[in-house]
């Protein structure tokens, strides 16, 4: 993830960007949540999709969550390897005889 945290925080110091505040990261992520979830939904779920609604994949929705992450992560300095890393650890410990 440092490659796109990288990549990321180069393009928007080339574009004289600020990253938007901690508060607005997180409503935007919960908007791309949102449609993530919806589109889910219509795949497996009982709701359907509208023919008068736009066509959207999940990699592009899963996509854009990771791109708000990552605005998160780079305007708060966090590390998001270290962080699944962690993630990733917790898990593997706490559910290695679980399932």
């Amino acid at each position: 993830m440092q490659k796109y945290q990288k990549e990321l925080d180069d393009w928007m110091k080339s574009q004289k960007w600020e990253y938007w505040t901690p508060h607005e990261i997180t409503v935007r992520l919960m908007e791309e949540t949102g449609e993530f979830a919806r589109l889910v939904n219509h795949i497996w779920g009982p709701k359907k999709k509208k023919a008068t609604e736009a066509e959207q994949n999940l990699e592009d929705e899963i996509g854009d969550i990771l791109y708000t992450l990552i605005c998160f992560a780079n305007s708060n300095d966090l590390d998001l390897d270290r962080a699944i890393e962690k993630s990733m650890a917790k898990v593997i410990k706490r559910d290695k005889n679980r399932y």
